[in-house]
């Protein structure tokens, strides 16, 4: 319980490093019904405000570190490129091999409630190495048993990056013009979205309490807002 009697629910934040970990954290100071903890390799910079710790250590302790964290929730906000992992087997060491870690380590920790930064688009049957990597670890996942397991889908985040990924700077100024005339109906799913409003997303989510698999595309993520907001 929070000092004025409101019931705080501790999240575990994975990931807390990028651009959405760093959004989640953002979005908490001013929530009273919020705790987060994060869990990562080195210290992470923090908001004036923030009022949290971060369980620092190799990949191979954060077993214990996401127990120690006593959470509910474990949002999950991992996240690479082929370009930045160097390579594919790289890349698939973070975006699946380690989520998955951080999801059993979760289900070995008690926790119920999963909640993992996917893509648009993501299919394990696609061609494509990044969205087929992003079907195949929400398969898996799912397949844990979790409580509850929201799995979020978001088109192109719009948010300042610390790495440098120059055609995604681009798209970042022409996605809301694509957004305002082309995407559409069954197309709405691809729109941009700021991280801001993602990490808004998922503090509203982590109070849920239905159980199930949910797949929030930006459709389904504007009406958790809503819900939030009204």
């Amino acid at each position: 319980m929070s000092e004025a009697g409101t019931p705080v629910r501790r999240l575990c934040l994975v990931g807390a490093s990028g651009l959405v970990g760093q959004a989640v954290i953002a979005g908490s100071i001013a929530r009273a019904d919020v705790r987060v903890v994060g869990v990562a390799r080195r210290e992470v910079p923090l908001p004036e405000g923030a009022r949290m710790e971060v369980l620092v250590g190799d990949t191979d302790q954060w077993p214990a570190l996401i127990a120690a964290a006593r959470a509910e929730v474990l949002v999950c906000a991992l996240g690479t490129t082929r370009r930045a992992a160097g390579s594919d087997e790289a890349f698939r060491a973070v975006d699946h091999d380690l989520v998955l870690e951080v999801a059993h380590a979760a289900r070995a920790a008690g926790i119920g409630h999963f909640i993992l930064v996917s893509s648009v688009g993501a299919d394990r049957a696609s061609g494509n190495l990044y969205l087929r990597t992003k079907g195949d670890v929400e398969d898996a996942v799912h397949k844990l048993g979790f409580r509850r397991l929201d799995i979020l889908r978001p088109g192109l985040l719009r948010g300042q990056r610390h790495e440098s990924r120059p055609l995604e700077s681009l798209a970042q100024v022409l996605n809301p013009l694509a957004d305002a005339i082309v995407l559409h109906g069954r197309f709405s799913k691809f729109r941009s979205t700021t991280v801001r409003r993602l990490a808004e997303v998922i503090l509203a989510l982590s109070g849920e309490k239905t159980r199930g698999r949910f797949i929030h595309e930006h459709a389904a993520m504007m009406r958790v807002l809503g819900r939030a907001q009204g």
